[in-house]
């Protein structure tokens, strides 16, 4: 019998599967899918500008960048304190620290406008989570105003819940803004 209820579950899909996409898996899978979608779309979005101020901040913020500096200014104070060569830029390399200078002010330049990218994509993110959580809060009221009918139906005493009444009303985003708001003043 149990071979039988094997054979039979393996030739017909498992309804709890969600053959039609409505598996968790399968919902997460679109999810993810969708979501990879957006961040490429915003990612081709960026001008060729923000693409070089972008490639520029990830290889300073590699272990490459630091080494060929370390060899570079090594390279450098033994070339000018060695005696018998030339010195281009003699103790206290005046000329290095202009050079090192002018590359921290363009480098920080290049990791700002990185980080206006990132800022900008991350405010999306934030307002399509604050988008999809307010669209949460409205079907879970609708749910419970049905559920309320349902019961009302039914004959289900609901009158034990004091927070019953208060879950079934909408939400209010600029009554919580202000409370937000409230609060971090007092």
């Amino acid at each position: 019998m149990n071979n039988k209820r094997n054979s039979t579950s393996e030739s017909r899909p498992n309804d709890n599967a969600g053959t039609n996409g409505s598996s968790g898996d399968e919902l997460t899978r679109r999810n993810v899918a969708a979501i990879l979608e957006l961040e490429k779309a915003a990612k081709e979005q960026r001008s060729s500008s923000d693409r070089v101020a972008e490639a520029i901040a990830d290889f300073c913020g590699s272990m490459t960048f630091v080494w060929v500096h370390v060899m570079w200014f090594a390279a450098w104070v033994v070339m000018n304190v060695t005696p018998g060569i030339p010195h281009l830029d003699p103790f206290p390399f005046t000329f290095l620290t202009l050079m090192v200078s002018l590359e921290a002010i363009f480098l920080s330049t290049f990791i700002l406008i990185s980080q206006n990218h990132d800022t900008r994509i991350s405010e999306r993110r934030n307002h399509l989570d604050l988008q999809i959580n307010l669209l949460s809060e409205q079907e879970n009221t609708r749910m419970i105003t049905m559920l309320q009918a349902i019961a009302e139906k039914v004959g289900a005493d609901l009158s034990g819940d004091p927070h019953l009444e208060a879950l079934s009303e909408d939400v209010q985003p600029e009554k919580l803004f202000a409370q937000i708001e409230k609060r971090e003043e007092d």
